[in-house]
């Protein structure tokens, strides 16, 4: 790097530094700092060919564990995919201003290889003639969806925080997973999730909201905001204008959101509201269609009128939007991937996720530009913003991070901990009739866990079983895991129901039970053994409603082995039941009727 863009780099930084200290000396000072600041950045905007300033709006996924060295197979799935080899080429060719790191790409395998690429796709970005730092993000929500596993501190989810009720748990879980992100160079989280899960049927939210009640689900985000932006990382809220209310998942197909605006202002807004109101640095759009919003049938990723008008124009939002993956279903089903891109910036758009076809979404937008559809005034004021944003999180200043950073920060004793102790304060008691629970390993030694084993999130150890089996054997009981899955034949039933004839108490976890489950028949042929039978639902609370005959049940929000060790200290009566519903749960016969309401949780 020239020495002049150097000490340009540094000037801005330290401008980006005064405007990132609140309430510095008087607002004027303030005003002037920010306008120099963005002087400099307009000169480097200016100094930029238009195929950079393409590329500075797009935010790609890259195979592999190394910029520059990694497998065979990532090199062929990014020749295939992308057709460049590395993540160096990638940069060189697009020159991308973001890139988001998933555990399917190789990206995550551990925290060192983590900071190792991070450094290794700034340095290729930085060789670059006028090179920019790259805004490395990714999807870390904790609970159900992270990308970087253990050993980096795992947090319950939002709906496990939600049942907490805790600001200052949700704030110190942002603060410590946001510093444990940083130090391996990812600066950019897509978290949190701003949702209100009014629909107990979403099958793509669900226990990633924290909960149904909107004003509580504000607070929360607000909490989670402050916490991850206090540890130098841009936190970003989902899915706007609000994904809650669906029963279709937007990957898969484009959702449809009915309700009216007064409703939207009501119950999907004001999570959204508090996020703004808490300086957040970045929002993501949800490809979801709201007719009360905008009639014209496109999805929200795509709409002028919710982007422009309702999120710039009345919540007044003017850091960076990015859009949901380009490659999910919702977005793509009334317009081609070239028409995409294009359509999102011109709604308002300033950075574009992860399109199926780089080459494709690339031109298109290149060609836009020269065609006239797009202006190069509209892509300077996003690239404005997204430079903004790096430059408020130090990348023009330091864009490398360090083994020593790495270990002095991620997956620490004291994180763990942390984590441990917020993880005891969510577990949620449901039922426990005639006082079954706590177990005492006096009067019930010996106890079978059995249950679904769904995949771990998170890179978390698992399965659940297992990791439930484990921790109730390190609080006295003698404990073995059979899995059932998350639909046991007739022959698994049998299997497990012969094992509880030797067992002096039953474990189940169960994984979204419906009415037409076979967990029900399992958790049925177990009670009739007369053996104590508790259920523990690992993901969403509803399973309750359909194991009426069990005497105790419990809520775990999610099958992390945080949550999971927390959910076995609470059976064992080594951690009180504080967690309370943050979402109401339905009858099974009548959804009508509520059975347990938001705030139930019983008590020892």
């Amino acid at each position: 790097m020239h020495t002049s863009r150097r000490t340009l780099l540094a000037a801005t930084a330290g401008a980006a530094a005064a405007v990132a200290v609140g309430g510095a000396p008087a607002r004027a000072q303030d005003d002037e700092a920010a306008k120099h600041h963005d002087r400099r950045l307009r000169t480097l905007i200016s100094r930029m060919t238009l195929e950079e300033k393409v590329g500075q709006l797009f935010v790609m996924r890259v195979y592999g564990h190394s910029a520059t060295a990694p497998d065979q197979a990532d090199i062929d799935a990014n020749l295939k995919e992308i057709g460049v080899r590395t993540a160096a080429e990638l940069i060189a060719k697009y020159r991308v201003g973001g890139v988001i790191y998933f555990g399917w790409a190789h990206n995550t395998r551990d925290p060192h290889q983590i900071a190792d690429l991070s450094n290794g796709i700034q340095r290729a970005a930085l060789e670059q003639p006028r090179g920019l730092p790259v805004l490395i993000s990714t999807d870390q929500e904790h609970g159900a969806v992270a990308r970087v596993g253990t050993p980096a501190t795992l947090f319950p989810g939002a709906m496990a925080l939600g049942a907490g009720g805790s600001r200052a748990d949700a704030r110190t879980a942002g603060r410590i997973g946001g510093a444990e992100l940083r130090a391996m160079g990812i600066r950019q989280d897509y978290a949190p999730v701003a949702d209100v899960n009014v629909n107990p049927a979403n099958p793509v939210i669900g226990v990633r909201s924290f909960g149904s009640d909107p004003k509580a689900v504000a607070r929360m985000v607000a909490a989670q905001v402050t916490g991850y932006q206090s540890a130098g990382v841009a936190a970003t809220s989902k899915h706007f204008p609000g994904h809650g209310d669906t029963e279709t998942d937007s990957h898969y197909g484009f959702p449809v959101i009915e309700h009216t605006e007064a409703q939207w202002d009501e119950l999907d807004a004001p999570p959204f509201r508090a996020a703004v109101a808490a300086g957040i640095d970045s929002i993501m759009t949800a490809h979801i269609m709201v007719p009360a919003l905008d009639p014209s049938g496109d999805p929200a990723t795509l709409s002028p009128a919710i982007l422009t008008g309702i999120l710039r124009g009345r919540l007044g939002y003017d850091g960076v939007v990015v859009t949901d993956s380009l490659g999910m279903e919702g977005v793509r089903t009334k317009y081609g991937d070239d028409r995409v891109p294009v359509l999102a910036l011109k709604a308002g758009v300033d950075q574009l996720l992860n399109p199926p076809k780089l080459d494709v979404a690339w031109n298109a937008v290149l060609q836009a530009v020269r065609g006239g559809e797009l202006t190069e005034a509209r892509l300077d004021e996003s690239i404005l913003r997204v430079l903004r944003l790096k430059a408020k999180l130090g990348l023009f200043d330091d864009p490398y991070v360090t083994r020593r950073g790495v270990d002095r920060t991620v997956g620490t004793p004291a994180h763990l901990r942390a984590a441990d102790r917020i993880a005891e304060r969510t577990t949620t008691l449901l039922v426990n009739s005639a006082g079954l629970l706590p177990l005492s390993h006096r009067t019930h030694p010996k106890v079978l866990v059995v249950g679904a084993d769904p995949a771990s999130p998170s890179g978390t150890t698992g399965p659940p079983t297992t990791v439930l089996a484990t921790a109730l054997t390190g609080l006295g009981f003698t404990a073995t895991a059979l899995s059932t899955g998350t639909a046991p034949s007739a022959a698994t039933v049998a299997k497990a129901v012969a094992a509880a004839q030797e067992a002096d108490a039953v474990l189940v976890a169960t994984y979204n039970v419906t009415a037409s489950s076979t967990q029900r028949t399992l958790v049925a042929q177990l009670l009739a053994t007369g053996r104590p039978v508790v259920a523990l639902a690992v993901r969403n609370p509803y399973d309750v409603a359909q194991l009426p005959d069990v005497r105790a049940a419990l809520a775990s929000y999610s099958w992390t082995d945080v949550e999971l060790r927390a959910a076995a200290r609470v059976i064992a009566g080594a951690a009180d039941p504080v967690g309370r519903l943050p979402v109401p749960v339905q009858r099974a016969d009548d959804p009508a009727q509520v059975l347990y309401p938001v705030g139930h949780g019983l008590a020892y």
